[in-house]
């Protein structure tokens, strides 16, 4: 089944959509709540280890539909540091290239040893506790606790139409794809493993898919 043919109002799709947004709302509310005293200590860890701001704002990020919107992570690289490795990363990214190789999982598709990236910032990104502050944009209706990754508008304007569908449905702070093949397959194995989480998308899917994420987190794979 392709997306075009995944029926996109009917009631139980539109019972779906709204038990997933009760669900976002209710688990990104305790979920705040409960790190708070760890929002506040990696607050402090950031501020004494490297100038800066705490939050990082990413303010082209692209979700549903190709929309934008601002997304929050902890800062997790120097303050003076630009996109531009970012943005050559990306189009090799889209164009099928590995960027890495590692002993273990082989082609990387991932920048890896960015020297951009501070000291706490790389215990940040291999827990996976930078994006915490994504909760904000899931309590804002910008995104879903589970749904393909958000890109940023210089690796959306690089999508074709078949790529694009991904982002038919609010991009998510986990998803398929990074509990199956975070940063281990082609920008292209990507698009797959996205059209085939719209296509499928249910609750017992994302529950399933959030039971799944904190051990990706506690192994720290595909994370760099």
């Amino acid at each position: 089944m392709t997306i075009s043919e995944v029926p996109a109002a009917t009631g139980g799709r539109r019972a779906y959509d709204v038990i997933k947004r009760v669900l976002d709302v209710t688990i990104s509310g305790a979920i705040i709540a409960m790190t708070s005293p760890l929002w506040i200590a990696i607050g402090i860890a950031i501020r004494v280890t490297s100038r800066g701001p705490i939050l990082f704002r990413q303010t082209e990020a692209i979700g549903r539909n190709g929309g934008k919107f601002t997304l929050y992570k902890f800062r997790t690289m120097r303050s003076d540091a630009t996109d531009a490795t970012h943005r050559e990363a990306i189009a090799k990214f889209v164009a099928g290239q590995s960027l890495a190789t590692d002993e273990r999982e082989g082609a990387v598709y991932k920048i890896v040893r960015d020297p951009r990236v501070t000291t706490i910032g790389r215990v940040l990104r291999k827990t996976g506790l930078d994006e915490l502050p994504q909760f904000i944009n899931v309590l804002c209706g910008e995104m879903s606790i589970v749904g393909p990754r958000p890109p940023v508008s210089y690796e959306y304007e690089r999508y074709d139409g078949r790529a694009r569908q991904r982002l038919a449905v609010r991009p998510g702070i986990t998803g398929l794809y990074q509990v199956l093949a975070r940063s281990q397959v082609s920008f292209d194995k990507m698009i797959d493993i996205d059209l085939d989480y719209v296509a499928r998308r249910s609750l017992a899917l994302d529950v399933s898919i959030m039971l799944r994420t904190p051990w990706v987190m506690l192994t720290g794979r595909g994370a760099y």
